[in-house]
């Protein structure tokens, strides 16, 4: 804008007036006399063209009434305009240039010229102007006229002493006064209590308004939080801006102060904000407790000044949500948050009350834990699935293949979230009898509902009292609860209620995964005398802690163990009931003495078996897919007594074996096809292991990732290995920090960490007998007189029966040679061996049969037995449990 249009624009002089308008003097008959260059300018005649000349030569004898074009006809009722020019005359003006133009005038009579009515002789003057400009002039006048009357937005005009000095009636309304009685008051002394809340800007009235008087600079949108005098007690919130006032020299004459209140819209603003604030901070990990700490978070204090969430117990611990009566659903506190300075009594604890930071006491009896150290009653697993404790057996630890026993979270344990009963009556009360919202004064009850049910209450309350924690309080922050607040708290808690049952279906899930997981895996690997052992395991699937991969540790007779790896295609729940499974088959087919190439072979025939064999009761296939062939196996049985390991692979990784003095060697064993693949055979290998080798079993889930090939990982896990001085504990955390790096691969991880002992001379006797009569007697005198030394006195007379029994039927029904051996170890051991083939069966004999009973009664004497073949012939052995002494 150039400066002569401000110039214009800020001239508020009407276009008749005669220090502006074109100006004429005429005589009694209408003859001009005066012009005035303004008139020069309207109408291009010079004064000398136009003094001396009738005033017809340059207007219309009449007034243009009912011809106006229709910028100047408007709106006009009767008369001869619109309604902005009545009391002046619409004539058509002739310009020099042949032009016509639409002008308005108005004649004022000159006093004295009613005497002297002379031509020459000044009767009156004329004044006229554009009707356009007469009517942009007369919008303006009722733009200002509207300002000060009918505008919502409240103007104020202090001097430079700040004091007021006009308002319009908007502010009048504000103040609920004329301006006549608070006119000359000082900014401070209206609003005296109220601050500008925008940052970067004074805060006092006064300190903005000098501002501005200094600097001319004007501010705009600067939102001031006070409580007019019209409605005392009642936070309001302003957008206010300010300028500077100028005379035509530039002078300051004070500043105009423009406020508009939107309390309405910030309301709205601030509740928007909060809905969107919930969606960010509610449910952000699938845990209920959590989840309820997250809605009390969001809403105090913004919103409330203190908020419960009590939780069902079905909800808690994963159930199927209450839908019954109240009666059927138990309440838990597992949530409570309370800004400073407020808090009220809980009648749901009757025993607590508010502290004085808004908190019930945690260490008051019956008092409700705060967010902080919310504890959980029986909360179910959550944490993710770890890797094996220290010692020798799993447990349900951090390090436990079934999962965790989770920390309440970064504070620490959770303790049992307190239970709340709320008294007949109590808005909790009705809202769980209503199954709606309840609104009690400053109190209010939202349920959480889905699904048709009730999964727990949230409670908002706004309590009494100002804000102590010297936070500045939200415009008009009443003490209870308007329509649209009661909408508010509704989308909040059903958001919470989504998030919340989201929460507990995974915990269900989850629960029954970790359940699933660690009856698949063992429970506990109890201490061995062959073999110290330790493991972890760690599942790709870290949302349902579960996997494919599994290991085991399977006691066999003789004192022999088992080891055994396993990798199932894929990985969840699918592929850990696959895992379940094979680990069973495995552990069924080691329990009858097979050897590792045999076991394979009979796990290769059960894996490929048609798909139609394996279907499910009603019919259809058990699955869309096979994960079951494909997976790998790797199986080996440990000898303590002749130092001697036999192991067999199916499409599994080698083991690696570091010997006593550090030397890493993966062994060249006969790789057979996976299993279910079939076509070639299984071959197994037999290994010396010196006492104190390592044997370390794995998954390719440990060794090969994305960023490096199984090769680097063999090389990594060999260098881990090789530390002769570091325990089995270590040597695994060594392992998976170095190649799980994180905790967590592409793939399932397992790990098997075996250090190989020995039974001493001293514990183990053997003898070779004829296949004669006569050795039934030697072989009782050899067994007691072993006995004897070794102090198992109690033992001799059922080890008689059984060696008598055991080498009768070898005499009989086999053939010589024949051995016989005894081991104490955690068990007496009785083994006889001969070169038949044929296993003995336990029967029961007929009252008439005068044999068969031996067997049955060995049997009852032992704690178990069973037959053992070996490539000479079988072996026959029993356990007997030690004397407590001995087994102390």
């Amino acid at each position: 804008m150039s400066a002569a249009s401000t110039a214009e624009s800020a001239d508020f002089r009407g276009p008749l007036d005669i220090t502006r308008a074109a100006t004429v003097v005429l005589d009694a008959e209408s003859t001009v006399i005066g012009w005035s260059p303004a008139a020069s300018e309207l109408l291009g005649y010079g004064p000398s063209d136009a003094l001396g000349r009738p005033l017809t030569t340059f207007l219309s004898v009449r007034p243009a009434g009912g011809t106006l074009p229709a910028e100047a006809s408007g709106a006009a009722g009767p008369g001869p305009g619109p309604p902005s020019l009545v009391g002046n005359e619409i004539h058509v003006a002739r310009t020099r240039d042949g032009r016509e133009l639409l002008v308005a005038t108005a004649t004022c009579p000159l006093p004295g010229a009613a005497g002297a009515s002379g031509p020459g002789t000044p009767d009156r003057i004329l004044v006229a102007a554009e009707v356009e400009a007469l009517l942009h002039w007369e919008s303006r006048i009722a733009l200002l006229q509207g300002l000060a009357t009918q505008s919502p937005v409240g103007l104020a005009i202090y001097d430079t002493d700040l004091r007021l000095s006009w308002s319009n009636t908007a502010y009048e309304r504000e103040m609920g006064q004329p301006l006549a009685a608070f006119r000359g008051k000082r900014a401070e002394e209206l609003y005296g209590a109220g601050s500008f809340v925008t940052p970067g800007y004074p805060h006092t009235l006064a300190g903005v308004m000098r501002q501005v008087l200094d600097t001319g600079e004007p501010v705009l949108d600067l939102h001031f939080r006070g409580q007019p005098p019209s409605d005392p007690g009642r936070d309001h919130l302003w957008s206010c801006a300010y300028y500077r006032l100028e005379d035509a020299h530039g002078h300051a004459l004070g500043v105009c102060e423009d406020a508009f209140d939107i309390t309405d819209r910030y309301r709205v603003q601030e509740r928007l904000t909060l809905l969107v604030e919930a969606g960010r901070r509610i449910g952000t990990v699938l845990d209920v407790a959590t989840t309820a700490e997250e809605i009390a978070d969001v809403a105090v204090p913004d919103f409330a000044a203190t908020v419960r969430v009590d939780v069902t117990r079905a909800a808690v611990t994963g159930e199927t949500a209450a839908v019954g009566s109240p009666a059927d659903m138990t309440l838990l506190r597992v949530a409570e948050r309370s800004a400073p300075g407020s808090g009220t009594p809980d009648p749901g604890l009757p025993a607590s009350g508010p502290t004085e930071t808004g908190r019930t006491d945690p260490g008051r009896p019956g008092a409700s834990p705060t967010v902080t150290d919310s504890p959980d009653p029986g909360r179910p697993d959550t944490g993710p699935t770890g890797s094996g404790p220290t010692g020798s057996g799993p447990t349900a630890t951090a390090r436990g293949p079934g999962g965790t026993n989770s920390p309440g979270g970064p504070g620490g344990p959770r303790q049992p979230y307190p239970p709340v009963d709320y008294p007949p009556g109590s808005p909790q009360n009705r809202s769980l009898s209503s199954g709606g919202l309840v609104l009690d004064e400053g109190t209010l009850v939202v349920p959480l509902r889905t699904g048709g049910g009730i999964l727990g209450l949230v409670t908002f309350d706004r309590g009494e009292g100002s804000d102590t924690s010297g936070r500045t309080p939200g415009p008009d922050r009443a003490t209870t609860f308007d329509n649209g607040e009661v909408a508010l708290a509704d989308e909040l808690a059903a958001r919470a209620a989504v998030c919340i049952d989201n929460a507990r279906r995974y915990t269900r899930e989850r629960t029954a995964s970790l359940a699933l997981q660690r009856q698949l895996l063992p429970h506990h690997l109890p201490p061995q005398s062959a073999v110290e052992t330790a493991y972890r395991y760690l599942p790709a699937d870290d949302v349902t802690g579960v996997g494919g991969d599994w290991f085991d540790v399977i006691p066999l007779s003789g004192t022999r163990v088992g080891l055994v790896v396993g990798d199932v295609v894929g990985h969840g729940l699918q592929a850990a009931a696959t895992m379940g499974r094979l680990r069973t088959s495995v552990r069924a087919f080691a329990q009858l003495d097979m050897a590792p190439d045999e076991l394979l072979t009979r796990l290769d025939d059960l894996v490929g078996q048609p798909a139609e064999d394996r279907s499910d009761a009603c019919g259809g296939a058990v699955e869309t897919y096979d994960v079951t062939t494909g997976a790998t196996c790797l199986y080996a049985v440990y000898d303590p007594v002749s130092r001697r390991c036999v192991m067999a692979r199916a499409g599994h990784l080698p083991p690696a074996i570091v010997g006593p003095g550090g030397e890493v060697s993966f062994p060249d064993l006969p790789a057979g096809p996976p299993l279910g693949l079939g076509g070639l055979p299984f071959e197994s290998m037999e290994i010396d292991l010196p006492v104190g080798s390592l044997l370390a079993l794995f998954t390719d889930g440990l060794v090969e990732a994305r960023d490096h090939d199984i090769g680097r990982g063999l090389d990594t896990l060999g260098q881990v290995l090789g530390d002769r001085s570091a325990s089995l504990e270590e040597l695994c955390d060594r392992a998976v920090s170095e190649l799980v790096p994180g905790g967590t691969s592409a793939d399932d991880t397992a790990l098997l960490l075996v250090r190989t002992r020995a039974l001493g001379a001293d514990r183990v006797a053997d003898w070779e007998l004829t296949a004669e009569p006569v050795s039934v007697g030697r072989a009782r005198e050899l067994a007691t007189g072993q006995l004897e030394a070794w102090g198992l006195e109690e033992l001799v007379f059922a080890t008689q029966l059984v060696v008598s029994e055991l080498v009768t039927n070898a005499v009989r029904y086999a053939g010589g040679p024949l051995g016989l051996r005894l081991i104490r170890d955690r068990t007496l051991v009785c083994e006889v061996a001969d070169t038949g083939h044929t296993s003995p069966h336990l029967r029961h004999s007929a009252a008439d049969d005068e044999g068969g009973r031996g067997l049955f009664i060995v049997a009852q004497l032992v704690q178990r037995w069973g037959t053992r073949y070996t490539p000479t012939g079988k072996t026959i052995w029993t356990e007997q449990a030690l004397p407590p002494a001995e087994a102390g």
